[in-house]
């Protein structure tokens, strides 16, 4: 039994990564489409991108997960398939992260200016590769900071944002959402999570294990049904079992979480969108999820109502939590695709600011 232990930990270890090819009905490789694991110097780093899309002639979106610290390339291979008929989906692992893990020293230089300067390097990277005048920019909770940053810095770059579990000030919301834990505790008579609570007090923490405790244990925030495409396996730590990374990448993104969770997080303690981003100059897609922690959704919206941008449009998704494109993979495909985000990149016209408002319109697909 040992023996056969070994043989098949060695295997595991020399298994490579791969990506399988977009197929036709025929079961072949589609003419046109792209699957691929990409290594780019990036930041002085060789980081990952997952590159996968019907056509190379698709316009380009670029995923930018949560976290700090998450990766996406597992949730994308279960709830991306629909999004790849339309675009081509590159899906990064940032610094520190998933596939480019090993990337993580020094970690002097792992800050969030050097994550958004990442963020638009890899954009212009996507751009020329695929010769495309301008990219699609889609984050996630934590990737919504560097969504909203690169977009105001290099606005010529994206032809759209869009931000789905929207960040705007972390400390404030780490704030209520400790609040709410605590009123749920109370609620529902559950004396042994208000005294863990109690226990460890409000945010901000130096003991970065509070912050689970405080921000991700509270059940009202997992208490709905996701749309019936939801697949289980998108979630963590499900999403690390996938042919895109070999062992050695599962075991250090497992590990990455925390490490560049504990480095990053610290840093965005000042970030406040409403003071510090009153405009985008690229048109602006909020999904606004109907089951969102109230410390996160109240402070998006009021983000959004204030914020000065070329056209501007707040989506509702009713069967949703933080990751609406993972808990109705179709109804965010057909948002995304059909309306959100126009197939064909229209000419950059930047935007003028007058006396007229902006568009705002708020629906449910």
């Amino acid at each position: 039994l040992a023996t056969l232990a070994v043989v098949v930990l060695v295997a595991g270890l020399a298994r490579p990564a791969s990506t399988e090819a977009i197929t036709g009905a025929d079961g072949k490789p589609l003419p046109g489409s792209i699957a691929e694991l990409a290594s780019v110097p990036i930041g002085g780093h060789d980081q990952s991108i997952m590159l996968r899309g019907n056509s190379v002639e698709a316009p380009v979106m670029l995923f930018l997960e949560g976290g700090p610290g998450g990766t996406a390339v597992g949730s994308m291979r279960y709830s991306g398939g629909g999004l790849e008929e339309h675009f081509v989906v590159a899906t990064w692992d940032q610094r520190g992260t998933g596939k480019s893990a090993s990337a993580l020293e020094p970690v002097a230089t792992l800050t969030v200016d050097q994550a958004v300067s990442d963020t638009i390097e890899v954009s212009e990277y996507l751009r020329t590769r695929f010769g495309q005048s301008r990219i699609y920019l889609v984050g996630s909770s934590w990737g919504t900071i560097l969504g909203v940053l690169a977009a105001q810095q290099r606005p010529d770059l994206f032809q759209a944002y869009v931000g789905t579990g929207q960040m705007v000030d972390p400390p404030e919301t780490d704030k209520l959402m400790y609040a709410e834990s605590l009123a749920y505790a109370a609620r529902v008579g559950d004396s042994g999570f208000a005294e863990q609570l109690q226990a460890i007090g409000p945010p901000p923490y130096t003991d970065m294990l509070n912050y689970p405790v405080a921000l991700s244990s509270n059940p009202d925030w997992d208490n709905y049904t996701p749309a019936t495409d939801h697949d289980n396996r998108s979630s963590y730590p499900a999403s690390l079992f996938v042919p895109e990374y070999t062992l050695t990448e599962q075991v250090r993104a497992m590990a990455a979480m925390m490490d560049t969770f504990a480095l990053m997080y610290p840093q965005v303690q000042d970030v406040d969108f409403r003071r510090d981003v009153p405009r985008l100059d690229v048109p602006v897609y909020l999904i606004e999820a109907a089951h969102e922690a109230p410390g996160r959704a109240v402070l998006a919206r009021q983000w959004y109502t204030a914020l000065f941008a070329p056209s501007k449009h707040l989506i509702r998704f009713e069967n949703s939590g933080h990751d609406p494109q993972l808990d109705g993979q179709a109804r965010f495909d057909t948002c995304i695709a059909a309306d959100a985000l126009q197939p064909t990149p229209a000419p950059y016209d930047p935007p003028r600011w007058g006396d007229t408002a902006v568009e705002a319109t708020a629906r449910t697909p």
